[in-house]
């Protein structure tokens, strides 16, 4: 199985891969595993003020923040982890980045709000069910 990681750095995740770690099925030398974390983007005037380069460095450093603890810890169960930085939307971004990687599966923390909570605020998990056919494993 082709799995993408939806990972933030929260203790969500953390969770998240707790999850993954107590269950022997999720983790094995049959699956393949991409770890992804979503960038919010930088507003147009600061890209602009800032310049390419510096903009892109930033992004690689607060992605490689947040992926390096879980690249960690999957290699010490013995996981092989391919990881991505991307930059935009993150429930859309993840939709979309499962769907054109042909995954099979998505597994994600979610802060488990409310009904209420979800309308008010929306929620990355929300987001991803909204727009993708893969299945989505929701670890609370």
């Amino acid at each position: 199985m082709n799995i993408l990681l939806a990972v933030d750095g929260s203790t969500y995740t953390k969770k998240m891969l707790a999850y993954l770690a107590a269950h022997d099925e999720m983790l094995g030398t049959s699956h393949t595993y991409t770890a992804i974390t979503v960038q919010a983007p930088l507003p147009p005037r600061a890209r602009a003020a800032l310049g390419k380069e510096v903009v892109d460095q930033y992004y690689a450093e607060q992605g490689e923040k947040i992926l390096s603890p879980v690249v960690k810890f999957l290699g010490r169960q013995g996981v092989q982890l391919k990881t991505m930085i991307k930059v935009g939307a993150a429930g859309e971004t993840i939709a979309k980045t499962a769907e054109s990687g042909r995954f099979d599966l998505i597994v994600m923390g979610t802060h488990g709000h409310g009904s209420l909570g979800k309308l008010v605020m929306g929620s990355v998990s929300t987001q991803v069910l909204a727009n993708c056919e893969v299945p989505v494993l929701l670890v609370r």
